[in-house]
């Protein structure tokens, strides 16, 4: 069922962008490049955030797989492996060899994009699939509920990201 394909593949992916949010917090914030204006400790929160997303969405794969046949949540982490290493590719890519506090923030930015994104196209999958698979209404809850964090996420980020180039 192509349905299913793009559920695994869109839950493969969201949990990566998880993954790779938390280690990109955590590489950048070491590099002491979130450090102005206290920016740091907001964005330490939105990384604890992003490891119980990942945590429900980890959850939220193993109810779906327990009742599913055709679910294979071992495609689905294979994707969010994928995901996470594309994602830290990204990162270097964009923040180059010297980076500075405002393309750290900005890249954060483009990453909670990509965030809201995937889980909007999730969101709209889940909606598709209603009826067609056990515990899809499970799904769509966590989805939705992930999707309004993560818009506070990008909104936080875009804050932010203001506050560094203009200070």
């Amino acid at each position: 069922m192509v349905e299913i394909e793009k559920l695994q593949e869109k839950l493969g992916e969201a949990l990566g962008l998880e993954m790779a949010a938390q280690k990109a917090v955590e590489e950048l914030g070491s590099k002491g490049l979130l450090d102005k204006n206290g920016m740091l400790v907001q964005l330490q929160k939105m990384q604890s955030q992003a490891g119980n997303h990942q945590s429900k969405l980890e959850e939220t794969v193993r109810n779906l797989a327990d009742v599913s046949e055709e679910l294979d949540s071992s495609k689905i982490q294979q994707v969010a492996q994928e995901t996470a290493q594309k994602c830290s590719s990204m990162m270097q890519t964009y923040l180059g060899q010297d980076p500075d506090s405002s393309e750290a923030i900005e890249f954060l930015c483009l990453a909670e994009g990509g965030e809201v994104t995937h889980y909007e196209v999730l969101a709209a999958i889940s909606k598709k699939l209603n009826g067609k698979i056990k515990n899809n209404r499970k799904l769509s809850t966590t989805v939705n509920s992930i999707l309004r964090e993560e818009k506070r996420h990008l909104a936080l980020c875009i804050k932010l990201a203001k506050q560094t180039a203009t200070k």
